[in-house]
């Protein structure tokens, strides 16, 4: 489950720089971004859970 945390987190960042790098896809940078925390909140949360 962690392994596809972390590849959802590797596709999510490289979204948001590809949105940056071209002026036009400011938009999927900010969907990058948005799904880059989301995953990484539920990742944390999950992580968290299996501790206790």
């Amino acid at each position: 489950m962690m392994i596809l945390i972390v590849v959802l987190l590797v596709l999510w960042l490289i979204t948001a720089v590809i949105g940056f790098a071209f002026k036009g896809l400011v938009w999927l940078a900010i969907i990058g971004i948005v799904l880059f925390a989301g995953t990484a909140v539920i990742g944390f949360v999950r992580r968290r859970a299996l501790r206790r």
